[in-house]
């Protein structure tokens, strides 16, 4: 019977089909050495954290990398290569669920969701009513897509069609857009759009692409929101923007070290969500 290492505990009804394929298995621990080791003897992986380049060296069973997900940048696909592993994913296959977390983000943003229900549980009743004079609807505001692929197009959508938004987008294909979407350059949606959702894959070219001075460029007012990966932040300079109150709010949903450090300064702010990579 085949061995499934999964590197993350999988949904009941995905478990009990890959359980009657073959013997399925929770990897213990994430970090190198662990996956290294328990992958040694598997003939699937089941991908959902970063895979070294050292496991492919001695997994020599290893048929398959299953991304469960659509982002390749988890395995080394070099490594993967030398093996003769074969790499796959599932794209869009989370498109929706991605766009619905994009939208209830920008609304726990521009309803300072957080900070009224702590001071509301905290303090009492006006102590939370207080900050409804600062909340701001959606409708009408301009929303900037960065990436233009499945997720990207589905939160277009969502926000044309469900909040009545603008929408503009920066792509490299910059192919026909959809209906009441239009293109614009990085810079310009930067400085244009009061929510910025960054949804493109990781590569050379987007490491670091929400930099300093892109930063500095967003409305006083701005949102950004990440569901696309963490480097593609330039994390110190948020966070100088954040403490100077130079935009309005972010919501981080990927981060460049996962799992967040608990002592990590995003979490020192009222004005940030944070959550686990848990977008799709």
């Amino acid at each position: 019977m085949p061995k499934i290492l999964t590197t993350h505990t999988l949904h009941p009804r995905a478990s009990a089909m890959l359980t009657g394929a073959g013997e399925l298995v929770v990897a213990s621990a994430l970090d190198a050495d662990t996956l290294a080791t328990e992958a040694g003897n598997a003939d699937i992986i089941i991908v959902r954290a970063p895979l070294p380049s050292a496991l492919f060296e001695g997994a020599t069973k290893l048929r398959a990398a299953i991304r469960h997900g659509a982002g390749l940048d988890m395995v080394p696909m070099e490594a993967a290569t030398a093996a003769g592993v074969l790499v796959a994913n599932v794209p869009a296959v989370n498109a929706r669920s991605v766009a619905e977390y994009v939208m209830f983000a920008a609304l726990a943003l521009l309803r300072r969701f957080r900070m009224v229900d702590r001071d509301l549980r905290a303090k009492g009743w006006l102590a939370g009513r207080d900050h409804t004079i600062l909340a701001s609807e959606l409708a009408g505001k301009t929303i900037g897509i960065v990436g233009f692929g499945a997720i990207g197009q589905a939160v277009g959508h969502i926000a044309a069609h469900g909040f009545d938004l603008n929408v503009v987008a920066t792509t490299r294909s910059m192919r026909p857009a959809l209906d009441r979407v239009g293109f614009l350059s990085i810079d310009a949606l930067v400085e244009q759009s009061d929510i910025i959702v960054l949804c493109c894959p990781l590569t050379v070219e987007t490491r670091g692409l929400i930099n300093r001075e892109r930063i500095g460029r967003m409305k006083p007012h701005a949102l950004l929101i990440n569901i696309s990966r963490g480097p593609v932040i330039d994390d110190e300079a948020l966070i100088e923007a954040l403490q100077k109150d130079r935009i309005g709010a972010a919501a981080l949903d990927v981060f460049a070290t996962q799992p967040l450090p608990s002592d990590h300064p995003y979490f020192s702010f009222d004005n940030v969500i944070v959550t686990p990579h848990m977008a799709g």
